[in-house]
């Protein structure tokens, strides 16, 4: 895969995990502090997260085609990355409550939830260019007689 590509997949990656994300910082910071109120610059903190989640999945990035052990390890590496930024801000920050070991694993429990809906909404749109291509594919061969 070209670079180009590759980028263009973690361009779309980044916006779904702004979403996702979005959605559950909601649920979290629901259950755990509903009465906090935040300014519009709290807006930006999904766009950071999914900015910082996404730099980790450049380990993935490779021009020829890669075994399936080798994916596979570049996947938990990049989750161990995704799980260590985000625990990093969760530490950092002054307004996550660390001290409670419910809270962080949470936070960790909803990283990897994040992590593996995003796997699994990549691969429900890679699933159906593949299936597009192949009846086009079809198609072609049927009108060239082959």
């Amino acid at each position: 895969m070209s670079f180009k590509q590759f980028f263009i997949e973690k361009l779309s990656l980044f916006f779904m995990l702004t979403t996702l994300i979005t959605i559950a910082i909601c649920v979290i910071g629901s259950a755990f502090d509903a009465d906090a109120r935040f300014g519009y610059a709290a807006m930006m903190t999904p766009l950071r997260y999914a900015a910082c989640c996404v730099l980790p999945t450049f380990a993935t990035y490779s021009r020829r085609e890669l075994k399936k052990q080798e994916l596979i390890a570049r996947m938990a590496l990049e989750l161990v990355l995704i799980e260590a930024v985000m625990l990093f801000f969760a530490f950092t920050s002054p307004v996550i409550d660390t001290n409670r070991i419910s809270v962080v694993l949470v936070i960790a429990g909803s990283v990897l939830i994040i992590y593996i809906m995003a796997r699994f909404f990549s691969w429900l749109r890679e699933s159906a260019e593949a299936r597009v291509l192949n009846e086009d594919l079809q198609r072609f061969r049927q009108l060239h007689g082959e």
